[in-house]
């Protein structure tokens, strides 16, 4: 994913996000992933500007079970949720 825009691809990003949120929400298998290829760290927050996740969330995802993955997906609402406000 290419922007030419940093703003309107990290809006485009909270989008893809809050999409795949909804989809783990709904409790199928398997759970999607949060990441959406845009993988840049904020120095200050620790989160991914792309996924909302830490470095230990990236890292932890592959071997996750479907409950841990879909709390980490609670977590990514309540940062966007956060950031809305």
């Amino acid at each position: 994913m290419t922007q030419t825009n940093s703003a309107s691809g990290l809006d485009n990003a909270i989008e893809i996000v809050a999409l795949r949120a909804a989809l783990a929400r709904a409790g199928g298998t398997p759970v999607p992933s949060p990441c959406i290829s845009l993988c840049r760290m904020d120095a200050v927050s620790g989160l991914c500007k792309g996924c909302w996740r830490t470095l230990d969330e990236i890292c932890q995802w592959g071997g996750a079970s479907p409950e841990a993955k879909r709390l980490v997906w609670a977590l990514i609402e309540q940062r966007m949720e956060a950031r809305a406000a």
